[in-house]
């Protein structure tokens, strides 16, 4: 029987000891605690996890430097998302630098923290865009629904610029709404924009179950197609009481429900998105 090698397309590694670790605190003791790639290969048994991308969790250049040091030494990390302070007039040079980093692949400026909504279209950022730009590397876009007509317009601007939106822009999972955030993320899959399946569990309501996903799930397959990519969001996962193992088997299940491709919604779409390369089953 062929099994599927999977592509987590949004994963976390951190120390609490890293310089200029800020989160989480110890107000969260589910997930307060070092995690690195034995605790994710643990959790991750139910499947054969071929590679990762590993999504940066601290504003922070050391944070950014201490994972790509770590990916180096780890061949299941296939990818890192790094973070650069965007505003800065140094960040363009700081880019250029990082982008000789083989794995380095994108950048995710932690926009659902700043509380100006339309901050990624301020004209201070626009050499760092451009040196992303000139680099090839890719926009995490870390969102919340109040972003989703800020970011047609900047994807409009940026035509050229790779985009993939985290955690399908945080919908009100948790209150089962779904407009306007349906009609607003339809617009952007409609530019060609990339999306992860990926943070709806913890969007959630402490008692809902999985299926409780089903048409948020439905309509991101419908949207996005084959643009549409799997990411477990581990360990912050943790938080909705959820497991790699369990989120996996459940997003399987509502996606070929939704009529997904499977293998290019589990690795295909990461794949190529984050030039990671190929990966055959077995």
């Amino acid at each position: 029987m062929i099994r599927r090698k999977v592509i987590d397309a949004h994963q976390h590694f951190w120390s609490l000891t890293t310089p200029g670790h800020e989160w989480p605190t110890a107000a969260l003791p589910r997930i307060h605690r070092d995690f690195g790639p034995a605790d994710l290969t643990q959790d991750a048994s139910a499947a054969t996890l071929a590679g990762t991308v590993l999504v940066q969790s601290q504003p922070s250049d050391a944070d950014t430097d201490w994972m790509l040091d770590l990916a180096r030494n780890t061949a299941l990390v296939r990818a890192v998302v790094g973070w650069v302070d965007l505003a800065a007039p140094s960040a363009p040079d700081r880019i250029m630098a990082l982008a000789g980093e083989p794995k380095l692949r994108g950048l995710r400026p932690m926009l659902q923290s700043i509380e100006d909504t339309d901050w990624l279209l301020r004209e201070d950022i626009v050499p760092a865009l451009e040196a992303m730009q000139a680099a090839g590397l890719r926009l995490d876009a870390l969102v919340q629904p109040r972003h989703l007509p800020m970011l047609a317009r900047f994807a409009t601007r940026w035509p050229d610029l790779s985009i993939v939106i985290d955690h399908a822009a945080k919908p009100y999972a948790a209150t089962a709404i779904l407009q306007p955030w349906a009609d607003e993320i339809a617009v952007l899959a409609g530019l060609g924009i990339h999306c992860k399946l990926s943070g709806l569990r913890t969007e959630q309501a402490a008692d809902q179950p999985a299926d409780a996903l089903k048409p948020y799930v439905e309509h991101l397959v419908a949207a996005f197609g084959e643009r549409l990519m799997w990411g477990s969001d581990w360990p912050v996962l943790l938080l909705a009481g959820d497991s790699w193992s369990r989120w996996y088997a459940d997003a399987a299940r509502l996606a070929a429900d939704a009529g997904a491709n499977a293998d290019q919604l589990f690795r295909g779409a990461a794949m190529n998105f984050y030039a990671l390369g190929d990966v055959d089953d077995d």
